[in-house]
């Protein structure tokens, strides 16, 4: 069996920690998931409090999602790793799946490979429904965070983890890098995640600002220029909606991917 530490990424997630946590344990069906780390950017709420509670190991971090990540996994003793976001769910049964794609659990010869789950809403709209459904198709532009990933820790330290120079973009640009490298899986079974910025900015007007942060990436635009479309076009409507949330969780944390 291969030991799997799961690392959350947050800022201000409290909220969803509560309700994620204690799901996550219940989830498992194996001991394979050794530790869950929460690695914390700055939260000014209760999600350290939260976190540990919970039982989980807290680290803390300078704040972006890429440097939160690989705080993360340096800190992890699992030979596995699986990153996950706060307000998504994986699958029942989601350590025995991924140990089920490394062959652990049956008569071939282990084999370890890097991969995600597919993806759903938690809000059935049809058109959420659509792009949800291409994230069935192993091809990087189907890829967002959003699905969680899981990667042998030997091959995210080879690769150099995720790329910090992206405040916007990392999951898609390390998962590039990942399966030229290395096999990569889409397993059956799907994550939920939240629609809450579709529900608050509409799912067309998101769904484009999505697409054009995709182009501006294949235009070769620079991590810059690419976080200063998002927070434009995304973050500050955000803020506009909830202006508590300067300087909280979405002027770092995006859903950027064509399903997401």
């Amino acid at each position: 069996m291969v030991r799997i530490s799961l690392i959350i990424p947050v800022v201000d997630e409290a909220k969803n920690l509560r309700h994620t946590l204690p799901l996550l344990r219940a989830r498992c069906i194996t001991d394979a998931v050794t530790e869950i780390i929460v690695v914390d950017g700055g939260s000014s709420d209760e999600s350290i409090r939260v976190a540990r509670e919970a039982g989980a190991r807290v680290i803390q971090s300078d704040r972006g999602r890429a440097k939160q990540m690989n705080a993360g996994a340096a800190a992890a003793s699992g030979e596995l790793l699986y990153f996950l976001h706060a307000d998504t769910l994986p699958p029942e049964g989601f350590d025995r799946s991924i140990q089920d794609a490394c062959h652990f659990n049956s008569e071939k010869k282990p084999a370890l490979t890097s991969g995600c789950f597919r993806l759903k809403f938690d809000w059935n709209h049809p058109v959420l429904n659509f792009f949800a459904w291409w994230t069935r198709i192993n091809h990087p532009i189907c890829r967002g965070g959003d699905q969680s990933l899981f990667v042998p820790k030997s091959w995210f330290t080879q690769l150099g983890g995720f790329d910090e120079t992206y405040r916007i973009y990392e999951d898609n640009e390390f998962i590039r890098r990942l399966s030229k490298a290395y096999p990569f899986e889409i397993l059956k079974s799907s994550v939920i995640t939240s629609a809450r910025k579709y529900r608050e900015l509409g799912v067309w007007r998101l769904q484009y600002h999505f697409a054009r942060i995709h182009f501006l990436y294949y235009l070769g635009k620079s991590p810059e220029v690419m976080y200063g479309y998002y927070s434009r076009h995304i973050a500050s409507r955000l803020q506009e909606r909830q202006p508590g949330m300067v300087g909280g969780k979405d002027q770092h944390y995006r859903k950027i991917s064509p399903s997401s």
